[in-house]
């Protein structure tokens, strides 16, 4: 829909802000999602899907608010894109969350009840495997851990670790604080999982609504006015002031009088006469003029005969 120019900046402006606003919680998404995927070995959950497709579809709306030819496609294929991204990021806000909240018990590591076991230099931790004690309320119990891990008793089941709700160990840690920091990392992904949720959505509105507005100014440079067709009856030609200058030069040609019919009596020779016999005669010059070769036939000229007088007989 055509809008005046100044409405125009202020739609185009407020998409911009909105877009490159998804585009920076995109990046954030990104980089937390991996740095919670890759904090730990066994702990593989993070978020950093959507950072990639609402990235994407961020960037294609930022290129698109600024083209003029194709802007419409541009902006729907980053509608689709943002559309898919905010899917992805409903369903990850909900397996972070869910993740932090039952599998990570927080509690014994800050109160520094949880272990962190490391072989020593020369070791890796998926080759050496080593048992520790762990001690209960009632009794205790071995645990085979790897090099590099952080453990908790306290969330250990002696008597059936599978019943253990809360993951006890957390392997290819540097210390048990990157088990903190892995914590809070997933409550982060899931806080800007939300926020790219909600502001995909607001993002996609907002362009699909922008993708059919057309500036004033740009309607009027791009209608050229029609091309007017004049009539002009003393040149005998149609002038298009539209395509051809109004200043073309035509060159014109003489007109020459039709012969005339002979009338029924002629009382005898007369100036008339002589010349329409002198008219009559074959134009030899002038027909190389014309454009006639000069071995050309004569042009055929009618015969007159006075009253009374009969035709020559036909000799073949």
């Amino acid at each position: 829909s055509p809008l005046p120019t100044g409405q125009f900046a202020k739609r185009k402006k407020t998409s911009l802000w909105f877009t490159v606003s998804l585009l920076v919680v995109s990046v954030f998404i990104l980089t937390i999602g991996l740095a919670a995927t890759t904090r730990t070995e066994n702990v593989t959950v993070g978020g950093y899907y959507p950072g990639i497709v609402l990235g994407f579809g961020s960037f294609l709306g930022i290129v698109g608010i600024h083209l003029v030819e194709n802007r419409r496609q541009m902006l729907v294929a980053s509608i689709v894109f943002i559309s898919f991204g905010v899917v992805a990021a409903f369903c990850c806000a909900i397996v972070d969350g869910v993740f932090a909240a039952r599998h990570i018990e927080p509690r014994p590591l800050h109160n520094k009840r949880c272990q962190f076991y490391s072989s020593g230099i020369g070791f890796l931790y998926d080759a050496y495997q080593t048992e520790v004690t762990c001690y209960t309320l009632n009794s205790k119990c071995q645990l085979k851990v790897k090099s590099n891990t952080c453990y908790c008793c306290d969330l250990y089941n002696c008597e059936n670790s599978e019943q253990s709700s809360s993951y006890y160990e957390f392997l290819g840690v540097s210390s048990c604080q990157d088990v903190v920091h892995l914590y809070k990392l997933l409550w982060s992904s899931t806080v800007l999982n939300i926020i790219g949720l909600f502001l995909g959505i607001i993002t996609a509105a907002i362009l699909g609504a922008f993708k059919d507005m057309v500036p004033l100014s740009q309607i009027a440079f791009s209608a050229a006015p029609p091309p007017q067709i004049l009539y002009n009856p003393a040149q005998q030609i149609l002038t298009y002031t539209g395509f051809c200058p109004s200043a073309a030069t035509i060159s014109t040609y003489p007109s020459y009088p039709l012969p005339l019919q002979p009338a029924s009596n002629f009382p005898g020779t007369s100036s008339t006469d002589i010349s329409l016999s002198e008219e009559t005669q074959p134009p030899s010059q002038s027909s190389s003029s014309y454009g006639l070769p000069p071995n050309a036939p004569a042009l055929y000229t009618p015969t007159y005969f006075m009253p009374g007088e009969k035709p020559p007989p036909y000799a073949p």
